[in-house]
């Protein structure tokens, strides 16, 4: 086995390949994101973007390469070492916010930290402040099928990081919203990993919002990081003799 990742690298992942039905989706790929850092991941569409996101947080397993979290290997814990590891340490937004129906926006968000053990009124209490936080605390006893979309998605926000995880992971979080509301997602989510210090990977196709909200921003294309350019190499300059 290789030597561990830096210190510094919360995440970190070193040419890890995965396919889909013998189709491949990632080739190859190495990164490391630093603790605390807005990552955004860009590509189009079947560039690899959610595949990365679900082999870095442990939802799929790599066909090979290696993926660490904190300094410990996540490609070779069991399926239940993954959930526990997602349970305990990661928040998820996707493009759609996948809200229990049955329950209030207040219970939805609480659901994690009650599914985790807190009790009632700290995980409500969260729940509290999250939505206040993110400007829909007048949804709070609302179902989900009451609420706009945009609102829906925030709410998937807070629930995401209502229990404070290491590292939020967001998939497209705001594909199907209009710019307006995109912005306003983005820098709600944004802002709040920032301000408690969480490490945010993000996956747009808009390369505009990632250059606008992440710190660094990484680019797939067909399942592949570039290079960089090669630098081209000038002539020198060249001094008549007098």
């Amino acid at each position: 086995m290789s030597a561990a990742p830096p210190d510094n690298d919360v995440l970190w992942a070193r040419g890890i390949v995965k396919s889909h039905h013998g189709t491949p989706a990632l080739r190859e790929v190495s990164l490391g994101i630093r603790e605390g850092e807005v990552l955004a991941v860009t590509g189009g569409r079947g560039s690899g973007k959610s595949t990365l996101l679900g082999c870095l947080s442990a939802q799929l397993p790599v066909d090979s390469g290696e993926v660490w979290f904190n300094s410990s290997p996540v490609h070779t814990l069991s399926r239940a070492g993954r959930e526990k590891l997602r349970r305990d340490r990661f928040g998820f937004v996707g493009s759609e916010p996948h809200l229990v129906p049955e329950l209030t926006a207040r219970e939805n968000v609480a659901l994690p930290l009650l599914l985790a053990g807190t009790g009632n009124r700290t995980a409500y209490g969260a729940a509290d402040d999250w939505l206040e936080r993110l400007d829909v605390a007048d949804c709070a006893k609302h179902r989900p099928v009451e609420l706009l979309q945009s609102q829906r998605q925030r709410i998937a926000v807070a629930r995401a990081l209502a229990p404070l995880p290491r590292v939020v992971f967001a998939d497209d979080p705001t594909a199907p919203l209009h710019r307006e509301a995109q912005d306003q997602v983005l820098r709600i989510l944004t802002s709040a990993a920032r301000s408690h210090q969480l490490t945010l990977v993000l996956a747009t196709h808009d390369t505009e919002l990632a250059n606008k909200y992440a710190d660094r921003t990484v680019a797939l294309v067909d399942g592949r990081t570039p290079a960089p350019p090669t630098p081209v190499r000038r002539p020198a300059t060249t001094t008549a003799t007098r």
